[in-house]
């Protein structure tokens, strides 16, 4: 494995590595656990996940990522190196090649955070590309043609909306709202509606399996474990899949719109490949019950989901490894 370069979908939720001619080598949440008065690495990644809201007051359980981005530098430091070194991707005599993926609408710089964290893992050379373009070439879409092709990647802190042609993005739109914004959407509807707090881990687990965001079934019901903010006592409470699926509509309305200001910004002739091939979703919030089929209601094209949405990233930086060149001209 030693002497391989790396591809790294460094996600707002999960963080995937690619190891040349080895696969997909880690995928893990991208969470660092630390003691509070030394910054010492108590758990990354699985481990530090599950002490999410379940540490004492000497450690703290943190995402170094939000949105797509770095919010604190050191901690993601931290949860890179503890990576590599899980991977035995490096050692005295070997610095590999680092392919990154980011949103499309950071900053310069964020950019340079991005890959200043990577160089000082002990990177040779760090390469960003745009997340729905190496999302693309992960689902198996050829943008080499000059035909246009159309993905929304949703991730866990932004979705990624772009049309691409001729191995480039044509138009894109890269926004803050994803799978973190639907746990939070839940978390903060049965809060207002039934002063009953839930952790994040829960708001998830009712994401993903229960709510169905264009025909959900009001007979089917769920049980729902958290504090009673008025008594401060633990509670259980009883919702349906209607009512708790209605949490999401605003943050899906405001996808489906975005969606459709892409689209209206496209040339003709690109709106016509487009209704042609259709659009492929990939991340995870592609996997969001129901959403395929209102997003099909909504735009009135052809749309699937890739194969492999949860990889579809990070088995692009794969296929991108194989091809510096491409890699070369991108940071021209």
């Amino acid at each position: 494995m030693l002497g391989k370069d790396i591809g790294i979908d460094l996600g707002t939720a999960n963080s995937l590595i690619y190891i040349k001619d080895q696969g997909i080598v880690l995928n893990e949440p991208s969470i660092v656990a630390l003691e509070t008065n030394t910054n010492k690495i108590v758990a990354v990644g699985e481990e530090a996940k599950d002490m999410l809201g379940k540490t004492p007051g000497k450690i703290k359980a943190i995402k170094p990522l939000k949105d797509g981005v770095i919010a604190d530098f050191e901690a993601t430091e931290i949860m890179l190196n503890s990576f590599i070194r899980k991977i035995k991707a490096r050692n005295l005599f070997f610095r590999p090649q680092i392919l990154i993926c980011c949103p499309t609408n950071i900053t310069q710089v964020e950019k340079n955070a991005i890959i200043e964290a990577a160089e000082r893992t002990g990177a040779r050379k760090v390469y960003i590309e745009e997340e729905p373009k190496v999302a693309a070439i992960g689902a198996g879409i050829d943008i080499s043609k000059p035909s246009a092709s159309m993905i929304i990647d949703i991730g866990g802190g932004t979705t990624d909306i772009a049309i691409l042609s001729m191995n480039d993005i044509v138009v894109s739109s890269s926004i803050k709202i994803a799978g973190n914004t639907f746990d939070q959407d839940i978390i903060n509807y049965i809060r207002e509606k039934y002063k009953l707090l839930i952790g994040q881990p829960t708001a998830e687990e009712i994401k993903k399996n229960f709510i169905n965001v264009h025909k959900p079934n009001k007979k089917k019901k769920k049980e729902i474990r958290g504090r009673n903010l008025e008594t401060g006592l633990p509670n259980i409470l009883e919702i349906n899949q209607e009512e708790i699926s209605m949490a999401l509509i605003d943050s899906i309305n405001k996808l489906v719109k975005e969606t459709i200001h892409v689209l209206e910004e496209a040339d003709p002739e690109l709106s016509a490949d487009i209704v042609e091939k259709g659009i492929v979703l990939t991340g995870g919030g592609a996997l969001l019950k129901g959403f395929l089929e209102l997003l099909k209601e909504k735009l009135n094209i052809s749309i699937l989901i890739a194969e492999s949405p949860l990889t579809c990233v990070v088995e692009g930086t794969g296929i991108l490894l194989d091809n510096i060149k491409m890699l070369e001209l991108s940071r021209q």
